[in-house]
């Protein structure tokens, strides 16, 4: 059996489904065309035994008479076609009708009959010329003989065999007729499979990831062709996304390598010139390093926000612990400027370096806006984390753009800066099934409010969130 499925397996789906179709169906066929000749095998049987019975009856009047008379059975109990009529008594003497020709070969079970009371016997038999019949004794009275009539089966017989050659031909044809429909029924039902493949197989070889066309499609496969149109639409944004990285990258990393090469190419023109001043030269040194410092920071956010492996390191974290992390860190470098925190209990299942990051470029912003020796203030309030300064605040007309990458407002542009730190805050809170928004503050700076998916207890987070990238 293992060899035949492993035969299976090795063949096309349409195939094997046509295959085990026709497997199934042949199996049905047999078993209820078998059922059939059982059952029209013992009906017959049955019925030629309760007329074996029924003439046995009608002569046991006759025949203990004759038995009592004579010792021998009368011709008034001979019966017409071919039904063989007997007496056996208990010590294995058989009496027959005069003129018999055929006589039954008596069986050690016909004598138990031969005693008043005795039981009625059924069984098969033959003659002595091995032709079968059904044999039926019935007690004759207190005569010590049994009356055995045998009633012959080949009539019956004859109608089985023809039942068993109409039958092999009727299990022949519907085997036959059920791998047509088998075959065709698979075709039809597996049309949406190879439209699907075939889509598959399409955009493997030309790259085009739209959504793809199903027709006839329902239930499973219509889940299935769904979220093979999701994958292609998230592979459609992704590599969006990527080409806009790349192109903006590109430019944005334009500027400072043209300045660089600049300042570069200066400096080796007056190796051996010597017009440039100790002091020029100096100054031509600050920008290059100033310029190299900005291309590192651009070329580490670039990192960051391309990276797509946060999921990996998700697990339970007390959003305090973050917060009070990234607090810690930025408050070494903010000045005279006050940080003003209050931390509420958050549980959620997160990557706790990827949300330090997140609080810190938003705690880095605010400190970079906010004037000297006034306050920033964090709050974690329910599931809600607010970031406000008390700094100019974001333009109306800047709102909706300050979380795209690489964009600078007017003001910005005169700070240093890559345009990248809010990017990568929307992009971890989006890996982490949450939401950013940007406002303005009480008094008048930045507030920037990041919800997050979080429980208020550690011990109702395993059943309430479950990770996803």
């Amino acid at each position: 059996m293992e060899g035949v499925w492993s035969y299976l397996r090795r063949k096309p789906l349409q195939r094997r489904v046509t295959v085990l179709m026709t497997i199934a169906v042949a199996v049905a066929i047999l078993l209820s065309n078998v059922a059939g000749y059982v059952a029209l095998r013992t009906t017959l049987f049955q019925a030629s035994q309760s007329i074996a019975l029924s003439i046995a009856n009608d002569l046991v009047a006759p025949a203990s008479a004759s038995i009592r008379q004579s010792g021998q059975l009368s011709t008034e109990v001979q019966q017409a076609g071919g039904v063989i009529v007997e007496a056996v008594g208990a010590d294995g003497t058989v009496a027959r009708v005069p003129g018999e020709v055929n006589a039954l070969v008596i069986e050690p079970g016909d004598l138990a009959s031969a005693v008043a009371d005795g039981p009625t016997g059924r069984r098969m038999g033959v003659d002595d010329a091995g032709r079968p019949y059904v044999v039926v004794s019935v007690p004759l009275g207190t005569t010590g003989y049994a009356l055995v009539v045998a009633r012959p089966l080949a009539t019956v017989l004859g109608i089985l065999e023809t039942e068993r050659l109409i039958l092999l031909l009727v299990i022949g044809a519907s085997i036959l007729a059920a791998a047509v429909i088998s075959g065709f029924v698979a075709r039809s039902s597996l049309r949406p499979v190879r439209q699907l493949t075939a889509a598959v197989e399409h955009v493997t070889d030309t790259k085009d990831f739209q959504p793809i066309s199903v027709r006839y499609v329902a239930g499973d496969l219509a889940t299935l062709a769904a979220a093979f149109n999701q994958l292609l639409r998230s592979v459609t944004r992704m590599r969006e996304r990527q080409s806009r990285l790349v192109a903006d990258a590109g430019h944005e990393l334009r500027t400072p390598l043209t300045s660089l090469t600049t300042n570069v190419d200066l400096l080796a023109r007056d190796l051996n010139a010597d017009h440039l001043t100790t002091a020029q030269k100096g100054a031509i040194l600050g920008d290059v390093r100033a310029q190299l410092a900005e291309l590192t920071d651009l070329v580490g956010d670039l990192v960051q926000l391309s990276r797509d492996d946060s999921a990996g390191a998700f697990r339970p974290v007390d959003l305090r612990d973050v917060v009070g992390a990234a607090v810690e860190r930025v408050r070494r470098r903010a000045g005279d400027r006050v940080l003003d925190v209050q931390l509420d209990e958050l549980h959620m299942v997160g990557d706790p370096d990827g949300l330090e990051r997140t609080v810190t470029n938003l705690l880095d912003n605010a400190v970079k806006w906010s004037p000297a020796g006034s306050t920033v203030r964090v709050r974690l309030q329910g599931n809600r984390l607010r970031v406000s300064d008390s700094g100019p605040g974001i333009p109306e007309a800047d709102l909706p753009y300050v979380f795209d990458r690489f964009f600078r407002g007017e003001t910005a542009r005169k700070t240093h800066g890559t345009g990248l730190g809010l990017s990568i805050v929307a992009k971890t809170v989006e890996d982490h099934g949450g939401t950013v928004t940007a406002g303005r503050s009480d008094d008048g700076g930045a507030e920037f409010t990041v919800q997050l998916p979080g429980v208020t207890s550690r011990e109702a987070l395993p059943g309430v969130l479950v990770p996803s990238a």
